[in-house]
Order: structure tokens, then C-alpha cells, then sequence
């Protein structure tokens, strides 16, 4: 079953490569979406796929690239989407 999640990656996980990381993780997990960052210093994924992969993904955003440091990740549910691939959005 395809499930989409907005989920919101608070700590410092901006400068960390924490984007282009977590586009490799959704990659391999075969999830599509996107990830960007937020004004407040936040970063922003929303995460399509099959349930189980999107739920390792965000068991992985707590964790993130080595020099992250995550506070916290809250997740809401988003009505099915048809992305293609996984994006990472520039400012």
C-alpha cells in the first residue's frame, strides 16, 4: 500500500548535506517526493512509497548524515501522490 508523509527535521540539520543525503536514502529506498529546507532552519521531506520504506526513511531522518544533530521529526499524513523520483529543492 502507498502511504505519503510530510515529516519535519528539526535540529541542525542544515549546512550537513542532510538534503542530498536523505535523497540517497529515499533513493535506494525507492520512495519518491522531495526534501528542501525551511526558513526557520528546519527541513521539510515529503516521502511516498510503500509503507514499510517510507517508515525506515523516517526512522532514518532521526538519525541523518553524520554531522546532523536532530532534535526532532514530526510526521503528518498527506493524501496520495504521483511524484516522479525523489527531489531535493533548492531555496
Amino acid at each position: 500500500m502507498n502511504i505519503c508523509k510530510r515529516c519535519v527535521v528539526t535540529g541542525v540539520v542544515q549546512g550537513v548535506y542532510y538534503r542530498g543525503a536523505t535523497q540517497e536514502q529515499a533513493t535506494r529506498l525507492s520512495i519518491t517526493g522531495s526534501v528542501r529546507n525551511l526558513r526557520n532552519g528546519d527541513v521539510e521531506v515529503i516521502a511516498c512509497g510503500e509503507q514499510a520504506a517510507v517508515e525506515l526513511l523516517i526512522r532514518w531522518l532521526w538519525q541523518g548524515p553524520p554531522r546532523a544533530r536532530v532534535d526532532d521529526v514530526t510526521v503528518d499524513e498527506l493524501p496520495p501522490a504521483n511524484y516522479k523520483g525523489f527531489s531535493v529543492l533548492r531555496d
